[in-house]
């Protein structure tokens, strides 16, 4: 009650716009209340002349009528309602002319009133009754002032019918009195409330509209509406920009006919299009449809969202929707999608891909009662002139290579790189075995003509193995293996030769046999070992962590390289226990360095697909007492290529137990972009052949590591730049803004011993400076 009647503030609340609002309310009707009091000054000069002193009247109605129009030209002049903000105390001025008002019309009833007849009394009071009821219902905006005059007034009615002794025409009077200050009460409550939600719509409303205004000022998107017809209205400046047009030339324009551009003529539209268009016909809410749209003859990417205006009563008014154009990050999307399945160092395809082809090849086959081929080729002599002149020259030999192998194929085969220096070819037809031969021949004998790369002469050779499907493999892993025992044994001839696959080829597959009877014994031999190789900071260069090597020496076999011992161990099923001894090693080991030094191990879908791999991570834990955030799982993105195995839902509860995951080699033979968004990896590994390439500033490779990183970013993960060698390479990745470095730069794979030295007055720059030393 204190607050309606303006005596207080509520807390926390600006009532000083609500008193505007008021003031306001109570001015709009000023006028007619100046006219009002005059006219009924009047008449009450009217009904009381020859009865009543004349000069007492006359000098009553002039200060009636003086008060009025002062009051009004006071409040016109000084116009306070147009303030922001107005102070409690400017309600004193209002609260003085509603008690002059009360006290002038109070006179009329006490002095003029009794000194009249009976007829004259009740017009009097007539009049007063009308300006009592027109205060309570026009003038509540300001409930006090209103309740001054009507309690003067009703005062002095009563006190006047009282004198007379009209002691029920008294208490009337009092009784109105009493009712119309209660209804100027309600009046005055309803009105405040009104007027508060009004002001509040109103400030949504400019929020709102202040909103829409940044969000176009300052996003990449737009906003876009049409009328019932479809047709374009309330054209946005930003709209207009991403059409290449002045809003006035596209205002009315139907909304299809902009987005289909020349088609629009033709009606041969985009099935995005087709959709867009039914979309917009069955009145249907879409959200984030991608459109091809044709501006200034280049086609761009939109990507809108709309939902249809419906009016309280349901009718349609169009729509209203909201776009971007999207064409930059199609196609860095396009390029990841290209990089998962295409080779970025040759261009050629992946083994992805590879894979693919020879499916179809060997289903084509099997439906026409045909054959297929597949051939491996590895390069001889390929690894001297990376030891010698180095992976950059190698690289560009790859390169070289890869042109020469795409010169020489037909519409009946297809070439692609496996990895290093191992290229394949899918050969739909292979029906003809002296076709087979000559390509293969023809393979060699390309590829060992000398290269200039460089200012360097370089001479390497190649090995060919050839099977044929379905007759050495009816699946694609058979036939593969075919081919690679094949290849083998053009190796062990020396190089430079072409093998078919035989059944009686047992060459290298004794040779298997042995290291992998040799493999089996290693654990409990304890001939395996571990090296941890430093992951540092990018920004700070500080020692973050370490990836844990697998190491193999065997007394007959000598230092075995985990390229050659590892898919053994798989093949043989031992990656199990060998990696349950590398985890729990690495694990213990770990507990030796400093709290805030993590550890990387790797692990394969073997593993994970095993059912006891979670109790053994839980156990190894455990057992060492190492906390599940120092321990980094690594992954390749092969096993993504295992489905129904389980793999994905092992990696879910892995990071249930607040174990770190990593994805390693990413881009390099698989397309797992799917599998970003179902599996929350913390950390994605770039490849080193990117890495080399942003260093070379090839446009694709730093184009991929800004897309990686930034997609990286969005899904909360971090990334490492795997292979960083060079002062060069490192500046590139620290530009690209890659979270973490792991390469020989830093430091090479070391002993157990070796790292934990880097700890013995531990600091982030000693360690990297001992970590490079190493």
């Amino acid at each position: 009650m204190s607050v309606l009647l303006g005596l207080t503030d509520p807390e926390g609340v600006a009532w000083g716009r609500i008193r505007v609002l008021q003031f306001e309310g109570m001015h709009q009707h000023g006028l007619f209340k100046m006219i009002g009091s005059i006219l009924s000054a009047i008449l009450v000069v009217q009904s009381a002349i020859g009865q009543v002193n004349g000069w007492l009247l006359s000098g009553w109605a002039l200060a009636i009528s003086g008060l009025y129009i002062f009051s009004y030209i006071k409040a016109r002049k000084n116009a306070i309602w147009e303030r922001k903000s107005i102070s409690r105390r400017e309600n004193i001025n209002v609260l003085l002319f509603s008690a002059a008002g009360g006290l002038l019309w109070s006179i009329a009833m006490i002095t003029f009133g009794p000194t009249t007849d009976m007829a004259s009394m009740i017009s009097i009071w007539a009049l007063v009754l009308c300006l009592m009821v027109g205060s309570a219902m026009l003038l509540s905006a300001v409930p006090l002032a209103s309740i001054v005059f009507i309690g003067l007034c009703g005062i002095s009615s009563a006190y006047s019918w009282y004198s007379l002794n009209e002691y029920k025409l008294a208490l009337a009077a009092g009784a109105i009195a009493i009712l119309l200050i209660a209804s100027c009460l309600m009046n005055g409550r309803s009105f405040i409330n009104r007027k508060i939600a009004e002001a509040n719509l109103n400030e949504k409303k400019e929020v709102v509209s202040l909103l829409l205004r940044e969000f176009e000022d300052t996003g990449a998107d737009w906003l876009w509406q049409t009328d019932t017809s479809r047709r374009l209205s309330h054209v946005s400046p930003r709209f207009a920009h991403a059409v290449g047009r002045a809003p006035e030339d596209i205002e009315g324009k139907p909304f299809l006919q902009l987005v289909a551009g020349q088609s629009w003529d033709s009606g041969k539209f985009s099935p995005a299009l087709h959709e867009l268009a039914e979309k917009l016909k069955r009145r249907d809410s879409f959200s984030n449809m991608l459109v091809p749209v044709l501006i200034n003859d280049v086609t761009r990417w939109w990507e809108i969202s709309a939902s249809p205006k419906l009016d309280e009563n349901g009718i349609f008014h169009g729509f209203r929707g909201v776009g971007s154009d999207v064409t930059e990050q199609r196609e860095s999307a396009d390029k990841i999608s290209h990089m998962a399945r295409f080779d970025t160092l040759t261009g050629l395809p992946n083994r992805l891909q590879l894979t693919e082809a020879l499916g179809k090849a060997q289903n084509y086959s099997d439906k026409w009662n045909g054959r297929c081929g597949f051939m491996m080729i590895d390069l001889d002599r390929f690894k001297a002139v990376n030891d010698t002149l180095g992976h950059p020259v190698g690289d560009r030999l790859l390169a070289r290579v890869s042109e020469r192998l795409r010169s020489i194929m037909t519409d009946n085969e297809l070439c692609g790189r496996l990895g290093g220096d191992e290229f394949a070819i899918v050969i739909k037809d292979a029906s003809d075995s002296q076709y087979m031969d000559m390509l293969g021949d023809k393979i060699i004998n390309t590829i060992s003509r000398p290269y200039e790369v460089d200012q360097h002469t370089l001479y390497i050779g190649a090995s060919v193995g050839t099977a044929i499907g379905p007759r050495d493999g009816r699946t694609v892993e058979m036939l593969m293996r075919s081919a690679d025992l094949a290849l083998y044994r053009s190796k062990d001839q020396g190089g430079g030769a072409h093998n078919q696959y035989e059944p009686k080829l047992h060459v290298h597959a004794e040779e298997r046999r042995v290291m992998e009877i040799a493999l089996r014994k290693a654990l409990g031999n304890d001939e395996f070992t571990l090296n941890y190789q430093p992951v540092v900071s990018a920004d700070t260069g500080g020692v973050m962590g370490f990836e844990a090597l697998l190491r193999w020496t065997n007394p007959d076999f000598g230092v075995v390289s985990p390229a050659k011992f590892i898919p053994l161990a798989e093949d043989a099923r031992l990656i199990v226990p060998i990696g349950e001894w590398v985890l729990r090693t690495a694990c213990k080991e770990a507990m030796k360095w400093p709290s805030t030094i993590k550890v990387a191990v790797n692990v394969s879908a073997d593993q994970l697909t095993d059912p006891n791999f979670l109790d053994m991570v839980v156990s190894a834990l455990q057992v060492s007492n190492l906390p599940a955030q120092r321990l980094e799982i690594e992954v390749t993105e092969s096993i993504f290529m295992r489905e129904g195995t389980g793999a994905t839902q092992v990696l879910d509860q892995i990071i249930g137990l607040g174990i770190n995951l990593s994805l390693d080699d990413f881009g390099t033979g698989y397309s797992s972009l799917g599998y970003l968004r179902k599996t929350r990896f913390s950390t994605i590994k770039v490849d080193r052949s990117f890495v080399q390439g942003a260093a070379k500033n090839v446009p694709e490779s730093l184009a991929i590591i800004r897309a990686v990183v930034a997609m990286a970013d969005s899904l909360g993960m971090s990334t490492t730049a795997e292979g960083a060698e060079t002062e060069e390479e490192v500046k590139m990745i620290q530009k690209l803004g890659c979270s973490k470095i792991q390469g020989y730069y830093f430091g090479r794979p070391m002993a157990a011993h070796d790292a934990l030295d880097l700890f013995k007055n531990f600091n982030a720059d000693a360690a990297v400076i001992e970590g490079r030393a190493a």
